[in-house]
């Protein structure tokens, strides 16, 4: 079942890269223009996410399972970073490099799928997952982009993605909800972010000779590190730790929190790469490789995570 619901959902996002590709290679537009898409998700389209997703009622069972869903995520981008820190000085891995091995695409394809396997219910708590990763994104992934010595701290912290990370907190503790038509509209806008970042890739692919990438193999070293070392530390983490019996229903929680281990490099890395000067191009071929592959290495890492 999530099989099948993964690939669907992939070649969907994969439809739109292509309409991305096509407005650029006939002239509509060109491949700068995706620029501007770019600051509209990461700065308009993410936070409308972000604040929908804390539009619940935080009753105690949800809020264990939020408090496990932000442990966990803490855990698992903390053990990410942690590894590209180190050992990317010995793999030598550029920034592009550690970033796409770092962060996963949690905010645009788990959450989508979570919503289709285990019913929207369980939205919140991927979102907890993604909103942890939007911290790491915005403090730690914003340093490595824009060079930690120009770092403007001001904008680490009063960016659009942290303040509505921090009100959307403020809501679900306090119950407050938003006026009805003030959420549907963030649902709409939170429904744009996938297509958006795939016509970012899609529109940088239109002027890059992907043939040509193809015979980096680095590209491969950051397509094994993404999809299968991370993946595979970050299970054996969960399975030795016994994490499923901590709690009511631990099995799905900790599977919403395993899916975003395993998922491939975040569009946000292509973003970042275009926004602050870094190879975007590459950054493109790396998420999209890393996608294509996902559909394989997805299914069978949650096989045998069942298994286990």
């Amino acid at each position: 079942m999530i099989a099948v619901l993964l690939v669907r959902k992939i070649a969907q996002l994969f439809f739109i890269l292509f309409l991305g590709w096509l407005v650029v290679r006939i002239g509509l537009i060109k491949a700068e223009d995706s620029k501007v898409l770019s600051k509209l998700a990461l700065y308009l389209l993410v936070p409308f996410v972000i604040l929908k997703s804390f539009q619940m009622e935080l009753t105690p069972d949800i809020q264990k399972g939020m408090i496990f869903s932000f442990a966990m995520g803490i855990l698992m981008h903390v053990m990410q970073i942690g590894f590209v820190t180190v050992g990317g000085k010995a793999l030598r891995l550029d920034t592009v490099e550690q970033g796409s091995v770092a962060y996963s695409n949690t905010v645009n394809l788990i959450v989508p799928l979570v919503t289709s396997v285990l019913g929207p219910e369980w939205v919140i708590y991927s979102s907890a997952v993604a909103s942890t990763q939007l911290m790491f994104l915005w403090s730690h992934g914003l340093g490595m982009f824009s060079g930690w010595k120009n770092m403007n701290v001001k904008k680490m912290f009063l960016n659009p993605n942290m303040i509505s990370i921090a009100v959307g907190l403020v809501l679900l503790v306090t119950g407050i909800r938003l006026p009805a038509m003030f959420n549907e509209v963030a649902g709409d806008m939170g429904s744009m972010l996938g297509p958006f970042a795939m016509l970012v890739v899609g529109m940088l692919l239109a002027e890059t000779d992907l043939r040509e990438m193809l015979k980096k193999k680095r590209l491969y070293l950051v397509l094994f590190l993404r999809m299968i070392f991370c993946p595979a530390v970050f299970m054996i983490v969960l399975k030795m730790t016994q994490v499923e019996s901590w709690m009511t229903d631990g099995h799905k929680l900790a599977l919403t929190i395993f899916l975003a281990a395993a998922s491939p490099a975040a569009t946000t890395i292509t973003q970042f790469a275009q926004l602050y000067d870094h190879d975007a191009k590459y950054a493109g071929a790396i998420n999209i490789v890393s996608t294509l592959s996902c559909i394989v290495t997805m299914p069978a890492f949650v096989y045998i995570y069942e298994m286990l």
